[in-house]
């Protein structure tokens, strides 16, 4: 009874060790706002992280932040008037910045996730909104985030046609400081809609976290 005695003292031990660990690498919980900062040749932007009203598309994000995947990865994409042929009515005219990691650790991509739609969260796209594009899918966005510059972007919620499917994007935070950093990428040389060259993006790191 004593060996079984330490035996089971030395299992809940290891037991409650491993679930520390798990508790210090699980997602952010539902309620959870991350403020995370996005450190960039051009200076910082301080991003919202909502995993309140986002929790999926949130919980996927951090992930990668916390990875280092955005440790030299860049901003690579940005429309605006010059360079972005609206085709109306499902294609207006939208301005945004679009980034993505590393491309030395694509292959290390964490699978798709399922879409958030607009009108599940409650978050639209509006001025200084962050959000996971996607492909042809509804449920494929990975690792890649925008960031929108027009006061309302609605071609990118739920029920626009900007995809045939009309799902719309993953709203999933809010930049709460660098918008004059955003504004900056946005006006830098293009090649079509490609930034030439990307922007670098040193690192993404959290900042805080808080309780709404």
């Amino acid at each position: 009874m004593y060996i079984l005695g330490i035996v089971l003292q030395i299992g809940w031990s290891a037991f409650g060790l491993g679930a520390t660990a798990a508790v210090q690498n699980a997602a952010p919980a539902a309620r959870e706002i991350v403020i995370v900062r996005v450190e960039t040749s051009l200076g910082n932007i301080d991003i919202a992280v909502d995993g309140e009203h986002a929790p999926i598309t949130a919980a996927n994000f951090l992930k990668y932040v916390d990875g280092g995947f955005y440790t030299g990865g860049r901003f690579h994409r940005a429309t605006r008037p010059d360079n972005y042929e609206p085709l109306l009515p499902d294609r207006p005219p939208f301005q945004i910045i679009q980034a993505d990691i590393n491309p030395d650790r694509v292959k290390e991509k964490f699978p798709p996730i399922p879409l958030e739609r607009t009108t599940k969260t409650g978050l639209t796209h509006r001025l200084g909104t962050v959000s996971m594009p996607r492909d042809e899918g509804a449920d494929s966005a990975t690792s890649g985030f925008v960031i929108c510059l027009d006061e309302s972007t609605p071609s990118l919620d739920f029920g626009s046609k900007r995809y045939p499917d009309g799902q719309g994007f993953a709203a999933f935070g809010r930049v709460v400081k660098g918008m004059d950093v955003v504004r900056r990428i946005h006006r830098q040389p293009v090649n079509g809609q490609s930034l030439d060259p990307p922007v670098t993006i040193t690192r993404i790191s959290r900042l805080q976290e808080h309780q709404p």
